[in-house]
């Protein structure tokens, strides 16, 4: 009986003591702080309000002479405009030191000034009151005077009255401000005082708690600690006569374990014995296999399946290696016809007797392998829908080739053919015996050149421009929107905000520079743009080729659908598309009826 309260760990009694008392001395602690906290914020809170009196007190003075400087300033100011302004500021100046003057006598919320209770900063006051009162008067005649009868100079009798109380009132005014600070002063050492009370009282709690607390407890830690390592001591023994227990039980513990993975994990499960035949089937692989007989003591390949192909491969697996576990997927046929599809593994037991020697465990995955033939169907599918795609794709491009081809040949044929065949008809009819008239052919054989001239560069032009080639992307791109700019009286206008001439790949230009010219033609064509702005840029490897327009738009839903024919339109979006993606770039369209397109074409190196 003694033992065991020696051995306990804790008396409740004195537990229970030293837990008030701790609590006890935490609570005066936590108490004196919240005290000291308090204290701090209302003084804060008082300093911040003498702060504000002494700043509104030691403002009045400055606008006592502020006052005082504008009203000597209108006798001296030349033109009225100047007096009207300097009128305003008088008036506006004289409405904040009134206001200020209230507040520190009564009280200002919106100022933050609290009504002085203090007698003699009040007897203060009463004593300038009669010198504010004085200064207010003068001030407020002169600014009745210039409202009622324009009178723009002040009266000089004013003018003395004002100058006459200034010098009492800031004597005055600096003696209220100086008491202002004496309080502040006072309130601060009163403050100290009760800060210094108030460590004191912390301090001797904290005495208090290393003698009646935590001096005990130490003393009750250290008896526990003996007490602990007494049992520890003993719990030792008892742990290596359980380990002994442990180890003599191992055996059956793995066994148990092995049993117990065979039954949470499988319901599909059959034991067969050296020989070949079942020694134990579960009865769910019996219905799932569609016997009703309790006969097992077969070979487990004839009860798996009926086909004998299947057979014979099973029972060469069941004879090969059983040294490791073996894995198989595997199909059968049951005795109702039905064709099965199992996950079979195959496990040997080394420790169990010689009429239980494989473990077969089996999972139901037919369902798996019919849709794995749905999926690889519908894979086959899905592959001869994106070739005929890609045929419908490669038709449209050649199609969209042969129209480009039509387009270039009626360009040469309309334009430059009829310039050709104009040229030769002026030609053949120049009459050198009337050269008056021969000059006149001459002359106009020269324009008519110019013109063919200028519509041969304008055809290579748009063929192949000689710019993308020689120096880059972004002189051709310049190029090409001066060009169209002059020939379609459009504001065409190119940005370019990289710092160098950087080079790409021939076939990247190439294509970038056809959608640009896409772009730009469909703003000039469909969306009849009056403002177009190719920018371009390069940045982290990147280029990023932007083109905006003001023109009608589109719903930009068509672009995500590709055309089925020439004759639906949008094959020029489509051919956009295709030449970024050939290169490995990206496109993007923006486009809203009425507000215009934004085309985006980044390309990465």
């Amino acid at each position: 009986m003694n033992n065991d309260k020696h051995l306990a760990p804790l008396d409740t009694t004195t537990f229970q003591r030293i837990r008030n008392w701790y609590l006890f001395a935490l609570a005066t602690i936590a108490l004196s702080i919240i005290v000291a906290q308090i204290l701090i914020q209302h003084h804060l809170n008082s300093q911040l309000d003498d702060s504000k009196v002494i700043n509104v007190a030691g403002r009045q003075r400055a606008f006592s002479q502020k006052l005082t400087k504008e009203v000597l300033l209108l006798k001296e100011m030349p033109g009225p405009g100047e007096r009207t302004q300097t009128f305003n500021e008088l008036r506006e100046t004289l409405n904040v030191w009134k206001a200020s003057h209230q507040a520190l006598q009564h009280g200002d919320l919106y100022l933050g000034i609290s009504k002085i209770e203090n007698e003699e900063v009040q007897a203060l006051f009463k004593d300038i009151n009669p010198y504010y009162d004085a200064m207010v008067g003068a001030v407020e005649n002169i600014i009745t005077d210039y409202k009622e009868t324009g009178k723009s100079i002040p009266d000089p009798l004013y003018v003395d009255i004002l100058l006459k109380n200034e010098g009492a009132f800031l004597k005055t005014m600096d003696t209220i401000v100086n008491k202002y600070d004496a309080l502040s002063k006072s309130h601060l050492q009163n403050l100290k005082f009760k800060e210094y009370l108030l460590l004191a009282i912390s301090l001797l709690i904290l005495l208090l708690e290393i003698f009646f607390i935590f001096k005990p407890l130490s003393l009750q830690i250290r008896n526990t600690i003996k007490n602990l390592i007494v049992a520890q001591h003993k719990s030792d023994e008892n742990t290596k006569e359980i380990k002994k227990l442990f180890q003599e039980k191992e055996k059956s513990l793995q066994e148990l374990q092995e049993l117990n993975f065979v039954i949470d994990n499988a319901a599909l499960f059959a034991s067969i014995g050296k020989d070949g035949n079942v020694v134990f089937i579960s009865k769910k692989f019996n219905e799932l296999l569609g016997r009703n007989d309790q006969n097992v003591n077969i070979p487990l390949y004839e009860i798996l399946t009926t086909d004998e192909g299947q057979q014979q491969y099973l029972a060469e697996v069941l004879k090969s290696n059983r040294k490791n576990i073996r894995t198989e997927e595997i199909k059968i046929k049951t005795a109702q016809g039905e064709s099965l599809w199992l996950d079979m593994s195959i496990i040997p037991i080394h420790q169990s007797s010689a009429q239980q020697s494989i473990l077969i465990l089996c999972s139901d995955i037919t369902e798996r392998k019919r849709t794995e033939i749905k999926v690889a169907q519908l894979t086959q599918a899905n592959y001869e829908e994106t070739m005929r795609q890609k045929q419908l794709q490669a038709i449209q491009i050649v199609e969209g080739q042969e129209e480009e081809r039509k387009r270039i040949a009626k360009d040469i044929h309309d334009g430059i053919g009829q310039m050709l065949t104009a040229l030769k008809f002026n030609i053949e009819s120049i009459n050198l015996g009337n050269m008056e008239k021969a000059a006149e052919k001459i002359e106009f054989i020269k324009g008519l050149a110019s013109d063919l001239i200028k519509g041969v560069r304008t055809a290579t032009f748009n063929l192949t421009p000689p710019e993308l080639s020689d120096h880059g992307i972004f002189p051709a791109l310049l190029k090409m929107t001066l060009e169209l700019s002059k020939l379609t009286g459009k504001n065409i206008l190119f940005e370019n905000k990289t710092k160098e001439n950087i080079r790409f790949n021939s076939l990247a230009e190439t294509n970038i520079y056809r959608v640009v010219q896409e772009a730009v033609n469909n703003a000039i064509k469909y969306a009849e743009a009056n403002y177009i702005l190719v920018s371009i840029n390069f940045n982290d490897n990147t280029l990023s080729v932007v083109i905006d327009d003001d023109g009608k738009g589109f719903d930009g839903s068509i672009s995500e659908k590709a055309p089925k024919n020439a004759s639906e339109g949008g094959m020029g979006l489509f051919f956009m598309k295709e030449r970024i993606n050939y290169i490995n770039g990206r496109l993007f369209i923006n486009s809203l009826p009425g507000k215009g397109t934004r085309v985006t074409i980044n390309y990465k190196l």
